[in-house]
C-alpha cells in the first residue's frame, strides 16, 4: 500500500494552490493558530517597506484545506511548494496530523513559522499589523488584497474568523483616510 501524501493550507493555498491535487477535503490543525506574524519582505512587500503574511504560530487551533496529491504528482508538486513557500526561508517544514470533516486524522506537509528567523513578527497589535498591511506591496501585489482574500475565502468555506475581519476592517480604515 502506498503512503498518502497530503498538503495542509491555510492561507492563500485554500484558494490558489497551484498545484493538481486528487482530493481538497476542510481540515483543522490543531496546536497551531492562523496569524499574521511574518514580515514580508518577497511577495507582501519589499525589505524597504515591509508587509506581513501569515503564519502558524504556536496555540489554538486552524480550520483550513487539505489536498491529497497523487504519489506520482508529489515530486513536482513538492518543488513548486518549496519555491512558493520558502523564497526567504521563513517556515520549517513540518508532518503534522490534521482532522479531515468527517473526522478521519491523516498526516500532512505543513509550513510553520520559524519563530527564530529574522523575519518572524510575532505577537504584533493589531494597530501596527493594520499599519504594516496597509502600505505594503510585494510581487505579488498589495498586501491588503492578501487579506481581503483570506477574509472573503474564509467566510466562503463557512469560516468565520472575527480576528481577520477586525483586521481587515481597522486596515480598510487606514487606507481610506489616505
Amino acid at each position: 500500500m502506498s503512503v498518502e501524501r497530503w498538503v495542509f493550507g491555510y492561507g492563500s493555498l485554500m484558494w490558489r494552490p497551484g498545484f493538481e491535487f486528487v482530493e481538497r477535503r476542510p481540515a483543522t490543525l490543531y496546536g497551531r493558530r492562523r496569524a499574521f506574524c511574518i514580515y514580508s519582505v518577497h511577495h507582501r512587500g519589499t525589505y524597504e517597506r515591509p508587509g506581513l503574511v501569515l503564519g502558524l504560530a504556536p496555540g489554538g487551533a486552524t480550520r483550513g484545506a487539505a489536498y491529497r496529491i497523487d504519489e506520482a504528482a508529489w515530486p513536482e508538486v513538492y518543488a513548486y511548494l518549496r519555491e512558493r513557500e520558502q523564497p526567504t526561508e521563513t517556515y520549517v517544514e513540518a508532518s503534522r496530523p490534521v482532522r479531515l470533516a468527517g473526522g478521519r486524522d491523516v498526516e500532512t506537509l505543513v509550513f510553520l513559522s520559524d519563530t527564530a528567523h529574522p523575519q518572524w513578527a510575532g505577537a504584533l497589535s493589531l494597530e501596527r499589523q493594520a499599519e504594516l498591511i496597509s502600505g505594503a506591496t510585494g510581487l505579488s501585489g498589495p498586501n491588503i488584497d492578501y487579506l481581503r482574500d483570506l477574509v472573503a475565502h474564509l467566510a466562503a468555506e463557512g469560516v468565520r474568523d472575527a480576528g481577520m475581519e477586525s483586521l481587515l476592517a481597522r486596515v480598510e480604515a487606514i487606507v481610506a483616510q489616505e
